[in-house]
């Protein structure tokens, strides 16, 4: 029997744009945990010292800011609720005993919600570590709001780690996610299970490509 060709969900622009986002949020993650909670404060060494992660923590924080306001504008149309993603919301319980729910495109409603989730906690984590960021521009703004800014830091830090938890346990139970961003490419029959719709598209999408193939041959 003839294997049924992969399609393509992420380009290698997407992939490698996508770990280096990952791989600054660990870095991040593990050197702020060190640096917030006094038990935790052994994890500052992952740069060799308490003083370096002190120094490449918020520059790495802009790497990762701007890592991510690109896969924003590469994503952030494909993340609007429609009334198939409410219906998989609200549908949850459903999922969760491995049965799909909806007409779903490229993103199912939980995806989306975490898309926006994590934007919001990127766009707060960027402004209010502008704000605590000695030496260079925390001395620009009163003590008050530097206080606010370190609440705000640590609160959407917080919730950014765990629905990057929630995020990653997702693509660990959906089988064949993680090789999609790895490889780049998913079969017809994860994609027509999870995302009828995006599969489609997509067999649409290669259905003119082949026709005007055809024509120009």
């Amino acid at each position: 029997m003839k294997q049924q060709p992969l399609l393509q969900r992420y380009k290698r622009a997407e992939r490698i744009n996508h770990w280096v986002v990952a791989g600054c949020f660990v870095l991040l993650a593990i050197s702020g945990l060190g640096f917030f909670y006094s038990s935790f404060f052994w994890l500052t060494n992952i740069f060799g010292s308490p003083q370096l992660a002190r120094i490449f923590h918020p520059f790495i924080g802009i790497v990762m800011f701007i890592g991510f306001f690109i896969l924003f504008l590469r994503y952030w149309r494909h993340n609007f609720l429609d009334k198939e993603d409410v219906r998989w919301l609200k549908s949850v319980k459903t999922i969760l005993k491995g049965h799909e729910v909806g007409d779903i495109g490229k993103y199912n409603g939980g995806q989306k919600a975490m898309f926006w989730l994590m934007s919001a906690c990127v766009a707060l984590l960027f402004i209010s570590g502008i704000i605590i960021w000695r030496p260079y521009f925390a001395p620009l703004f009163p003590i008050p709001l530097i206080r606010i800014a370190l609440l705000v830091h640590c609160c959407a830090a917080v919730v950014l780690i765990s629905g990057i938890i929630i995020h990653v346990y997702a693509a660990i139970w959906v089988k064949g996610t993680i090789p999609s961003m790895v490889e780049g490419v998913v079969s017809q029959e994860w994609a027509k299970k999870h995302h009828p719709r995006w599969y489609r598209e997509m067999m649409e999408k290669h259905r003119r490509q082949e026709q005007g193939e055809k024509e120009t041959s």
